[in-house]
């Protein structure tokens, strides 16, 4: 067997001499010139691949516009194919005539490679380097990927904003699709279509945009059918210090809520965060222009924290010589089992609100975008068995998590937050 992309395939597949030319697989002349600056040593022989669990496998690498190839001279021919985007990061170490690339994934996957000449270990590590971190978008895989398969379904029509607003009949006479920002112009991180209070305009979405950070007005996310309550998410309000209001806004949001009806505003900050984002042009919502809501403090820590805690999880969990105890000790100083509490517990939150309660909910943080899509994410898995599945995550990414403007492409670091809670 083979591996390709993370997938397993049978070794009944052979490469041609075409598909380890400087390029990638099958995409011609014009892709080889186009990343022929980059590959300075497109191919290795002897080389030896180290893994976790799996034993060391010889053979030859090649490195290709989008992949890195590596493929045993043994009778299983076992290869692995590893796209340039999946690296993270490349650590090189030079030991004598040689030397040893450490390929770190997004996938938390770590790679060895042994390369018995010192050059071409300094080579292949510049070349991956490169082409991980190409910006063209165009250059990307996926405008280049041609499949040796039948498709069964187009992935670029796999989710449209109308097949899942019909989800939510019960909730259409009082809300609506809006095109506002076709253009990306009104929120670059949004996608084209949103679902919005079927009683507020256009030009009223336009204005309160301009209040919330990075133009991350309140939209639907979810509707729950058993309670008739919604779920909607934003960015933070624009209030400043001075606690200047917008009208727009305050429309948009208090109407979603009928008369004797109330709501929760489940903030993802601590309060003396949020008061401190206030005083930097930042807030929160005022209960005296929202009288209908009552704000919730449900504190996660940010993207950064998340950050560093997953590389003390990830060494704690690379360190094979630990005892029991010891890597429990790391585990538990490393605090990644602290912010997956704290996540769950924000979403049970809101998901016992929607559900027991029977009332709606208004999820954000700072940008509305790290722990406000985990918190709404994980609180529509909660509550919708829909979400659980296959379908349902890609919709959920497709809709809450790839903003699909041609200027801002997903952040796979962002990502993965939400995969690995």
């Amino acid at each position: 067997m083979y591996y390709r992309d993370g997938l397993v395939y049978n070794a009944s597949y052979k490469p041609t001499p075409h598909d380890f030319e400087v390029g990638s697989l099958n995409f011609g002349k014009t892709l080889k010139m186009e990343f022929v600056e980059f590959i300075k040593t497109p191919m290795v022989n002897s080389v030896t691949l180290r893994r976790p669990f799996t034993p060391d496998m010889e053979g030859t690498l090649c490195v290709t516009g989008h992949h890195l190839i590596i493929s045993s001279r043994s009778d299983n021919h076992e290869e692995l194919w590893l796209l340039h985007s999946n690296v993270d990061s490349v650590e090189k170490k030079l030991s004598g005539s040689g030397g040893t690339l450490a390929l770190k994934c997004k996938d938390f996957l770590i790679l060895y490679l042994d390369i018995p000449v010192a050059e071409d270990c300094i080579n292949v590590a510049s070349s991956v380097l490169a082409l991980s971190n190409i910006d063209d978008i165009t250059l990307r895989y996926p405008f280049f990927f041609r499949p040796m398969f039948d498709v069964i379904e187009n992935g670029w029509q796999a989710f449209s904003a109308e097949t899942e607003f019909n989800r939510f009949k019960e909730c259409q006479e009082d809300w609506r699709i809006s095109y506002v920002n076709k253009d990306y112009k009104v929120c670059p991180t949004y996608p084209h279509a949103v679902f919005v209070p079927k009683s507020i305009e256009d030009e009223t979405i336009i204005k309160a945009a301009t209040f919330r950070q990075g133009g991350r007005f309140p939209v639907l996310s979810y509707y729950h059918k058993d309670s008739k309550t919604v779920m909607m998410r934003s960015s933070q309000p624009l209030s400043g210090p001075s606690s200047k209001r917008c009208k727009e806004d305050e429309r948009l949001v208090n109407s979603v809520m009928g008369m004797g009806k109330r709501g929760f505003i489940v903030d993802t900050r601590a309060q003396g965060v949020a008061k401190m984002a206030q005083s930097k042009g930042g807030g929160f919502e005022l209960e005296a222009h929202y009288p209908q809501w009552r704000r919730i403090h449900q504190p996660i820590e940010r993207r950064t924290s998340f950050h560093d805690s997953l590389i003390k999880m990830i060494e704690a969990c690379n360190d094979s010589s630990s005892s029991m105890d010891k890597w429990l000790s790391k585990l538990e100083s490393s605090n990644w089992l602290t912010h997956v509490k704290d996540i769950l517990t924000s979403s049970c939150v809101v998901a016992q609100s929607m559900d027991k309660e029977r009332v709606s909910v208004l999820v954000h943080g700072s940008e509305g975008t790290d722990t406000t899509l985990l918190v709404s994410s994980l609180a529509q898995i909660i509550l919708d068995h829909d979400c659980r599945a296959v379908t349902g995550v890609l919709t959920k990414s497709r809709n809450d998590h790839y903003p699909p403007s041609s200027s801002n492409h997903m952040d796979c670091r962002k990502w993965k937050w939400w995969c690995v809670v």
